[in-house]
């Protein structure tokens, strides 16, 4: 077999994000789930002068306990005469948010470029300290058109099998054939290493139980009722645990539109992974997708995670749903931009014609309707 995979280091959409914020006075902050190249992306932009760059990593414990409750006379011995300064997995240091709004508002030569695989943690360590002195951003596993920016647009497609089953983060896609073992690290403990070293976790043992269950169900609304009876944990820590599972960027979460309809869907949600080699690692299955049953729920899964990357980078302000009625009418995914609907249901192949729900168009009077496949996705990322 030929490797298409160049081992060059792929470019990342959130660089020309980032190059155009240094030096304009505000820390940087990069959120984002473990292994999906925060720290890759922050390297970059140390000066090629070493005395004039610093990069602190704070899974190191001396690194920890040299930043704890530093006050500014100690902060400016540390960093010295460095112009950027990279604090990697910030979400570790106490108090950090303090330390960063020093050197922010005592050192103005000083560029922070501060990552975080903890939303929950990081948020509630800088949101007050940082208020009005930071940029914020998230990184993702590798997006669709970082894929076609590397390796080019028949390449890309090329591979799209692959990155339905062994997904888009950056060490799986550099190294082919390895997928299996190096998926298995990370959905095992790795993704969510700091949910578990924070000890929010009173269960540990039935987190898996969980994130399998939920693999199982991608596309399908989910009931805290029956995920709690499957895990066999109450309903409030359930609620808890995919809270959690959220701010450290392994799952996200689709909420029903519901404004018009009396019989619309309203309290229910739909739970998908920010990647699909996760979800397939978690129950074990790297088939090839013509022996598999849940196509269509790889495909969707792909396509919202994808979307969201796009929107996210492109920096669009967009609501995302799903919606459903108690007939059982649907619609996959719905955005909302200033008011504005656009409907999209998403087919791997279409087998016959779709329509839009009357119902949704009179409520709702949607700008435009697509139907997303295999064949036709390019426009949708």
């Amino acid at each position: 077999m030929v490797n298409i995979f160049p081992k060059k280091m792929i470019n990342r959409e959130l660089f020309k994000n980032i190059q155009e914020k240094i030096g304009k006075g505000k820390a940087i902050i990069i959120l984002g789930a473990r292994q999906t190249g925060k720290t890759t992306l922050v390297k970059s932009f140390l000066p090629t002068d070493l005395a004039n760059g610093l990069f602190l990593d704070t899974d190191n414990i001396e690194v920890q306990e040299i930043l704890a409750n530093a006050n500014l006379e100690r902060l400016k011995n540390i960093i010295g005469q460095a112009t950027i300064v990279i604090i990697d997995e910030a979400q570790r240091i106490p108090n950090v948010g303090l330390s960063l709004k020093l050197i922010t508002d005592n050192m103005p030569n000083v560029q922070l470029l501060v990552t975080g695989s903890s939303s929950l943690e990081l948020a509630n360590l800088t949101n007050e300290p940082l208020t009005g002195r930071k940029w914020e951003y998230m990184m993702f596993p590798i997006s669709w058109q970082e894929l076609i920016n590397h390796f080019g647009y028949v390449n890309a497609r090329l591979q799209l099998e692959n990155r339905l089953i062994f997904g888009m983060y950056p060490e799986i896609i550099t190294h082919l054939g390895e997928e299996r073992e190096r998926l298995s690290v990370l959905s095992q403990s790795y993704l969510y290493k700091d949910i578990l070293s924070l000890g929010r976790i009173r269960k540990p043992e039935f987190l898996q139980k969980l994130l399998k269950a939920l693999a199982f169900q991608v596309g399908n609304e989910v009931s805290l009722n029956e995920l709690s009876q499957l895990v066999g944990i109450d309903k409030a820590t359930v609620s808890t645990y995919l809270d959690l599972l959220g701010k450290s960027f392994v799952i996200f979460r689709l909420q029903a539109l519901s404004r018009n309809l009396r019989n619309e869907i309203s309290a229910t949600r739909k739970i998908y992974f920010y990647d699909n080699g996760i979800r397939n690692a978690l129950i074990n299955n790297f088939a090839p997708l013509s022996l598999r049953q849940d196509v269509g729920a790889l495909w969707e899964n792909f396509l919202i995670s994808e979307r969201i990357k796009a929107n996210h980078y492109e920096n669009k302000g967009v609501n995302s749903y799903f919606w459903r009625t108690q007939a059982q009418q649907e619609i996959d995914y719905v955005e909302e931009i200033d008011g504005q609907f656009t409907a999209f249901e998403f087919k791997w192949k279409l087998h016959k014609k779709v329509k839009l729900p009357v119902s949704f168009s009179e409520a709702y009077r949607p700008t435009d309707f697509k139907i997303i496949t295999k064949d036709d996705f390019d426009g949708f990322l």
